[in-house]
């Protein structure tokens, strides 16, 4: 499995060890381009989902997000962590699959953002 495998699915796969390293490697290079990042995660939490974005934040060496919009019930969550704006916003939303959709950025307003994923929600903890 390769990178561009995970862009025409709805949630994210299982990935065993070997695709696991293979798509690292494919995004290592892809995000070294990047300005900045946005980052959506499909999970069953609020907390889940903000665990997977504190991952990430440690794993990448970025900036610490501020949540800026929280939900005040338990359901399926659609975050939204904006590395340009230092947010993260939050929404209930039922029907998404589960899994982290990351957005490459250029600080150029005509490059077009490379959006991939969905990745497993513990593919970078």
């Amino acid at each position: 499995m390769k990178i561009d495998d995970l862009n025409s699915l709805r949630t994210a796969p299982i990935l065993n060890e070997i695709d696991s390293k293979i798509i690292r490697k494919e995004l290592k290079v892809i995000m070294k381009n990047a300005d900045w990042f946005t980052v959506g995660i499909m999970a069953p939490s609020f907390k889940n989902g903000l665990n997977v974005i504190r991952e990430m934040e440690k794993r990448f060496r970025w900036q610490k997000l501020k949540v800026s919009t929280e939900v005040s019930m338990e359901g399926p969550i659609f975050l939204k962590a904006n590395q340009n704006s230092g947010e993260i916003h939050a929404r209930i939303e039922y029907g998404l699959g589960e899994g982290i959709i990351i957005s490459c950025h250029k600080n150029q307003d005509s490059v077009m953002a490379i959006t991939l994923g969905p990745f497993p929600l513990d593919f970078f903890s």
